[in-house]
């Protein structure tokens, strides 16, 4: 394995971990999985550190993704999953009803809000806007530190707006926005597909944090644009 991969295969194990557990990641975490000493771990974070793609958040903690990070995993080492069984008959269930498309949209963003345990959000269009689920965010572990409360609440208070600057964006297929390229603020990250129900063009969207579960969400979200696609 070239330094390259090792590089690669690291970052994408300290992200999955990181989604997964909240928690900064620790060499002795990844020796099992990577298969090279925690020594070699650590002298891979401290170049990956200074590249920019990880962080360490106190001295004698593991490594966090950077933005910088969380991007380059989404543009070359995300494995995106198909939505477990169960879940697809839920989402299928919705379009068997043959609901006006307004409703329609509305009960899909509910259930991809309860399955993903993020906020959905929907535009209709520049002045249709709707969105269920931000409890969902207030219980992230970021969201325990005063300041990132502060940040979500300015979210919160500002969602039709950012939905209606999502809207106006052009683009295929399902995509993500984080950091300076999301229109609802640094500190989160949206997950969006444009579909078409009863002709209609409509925004269907997933924002939580950062350190979203990008894999199984993207899923979700492929799924659904398939399903209305076809």
């Amino acid at each position: 394995m070239s330094t390259q991969e090792r590089h690669h295969r690291l970052l994408g194990e300290v992200v999955r971990s990181y989604v997964k557990e909240a928690e900064p990641v620790g060499s002795k975490t990844l020796e099992t999985k990577l298969g090279v000493s925690s020594a070699t771990i650590r002298n891979d974070m401290v170049t990956l550190e200074q590249e920019g793609y990880l962080s360490q958040p106190h001295t004698s903690a593991g490594r966090v993704p950077t933005i910088k990070g969380f991007q380059y995993y989404l543009d070359n080492l995300m494995e995106v999953q198909a939505p477990k069984t169960t879940e697809q008959k839920l989402l299928r269930e919705v379009l068997r009803r043959q609901l006006e498309a307004e409703a329609s949209a509305k009960e899909l963003a509910r259930q991809l809000s309860s399955l993903a345990k993020e906020a959905a959000l929907v535009a209709f269009s520049l002045e249709r806007t709707y969105y269920t689920g931000l409890s969902h965010l207030f219980q992230q572990p970021e969201f325990a530190n005063v300041n990132m409360v502060r940040e979500i609440g300015y979210v919160v208070d500002h969602l039709d707006e950012g939905l209606r600057r999502l809207f106006k964006l052009t683009g295929t297929g399902v995509q993500v926005r984080l950091g300076s390229n999301n229109p609802f603020g640094e500190d989160c990250a949206i997950i969006y597909t444009n579909i078409h129900l009863s002709k209609q063009p409509v925004l269907l969207g997933l924002l939580g944090p950062i350190r979203m579960d990008y894999e199984i969400n993207i899923g979700r979200l492929n799924y659904v644009t398939q399903l209305i696609a076809n």
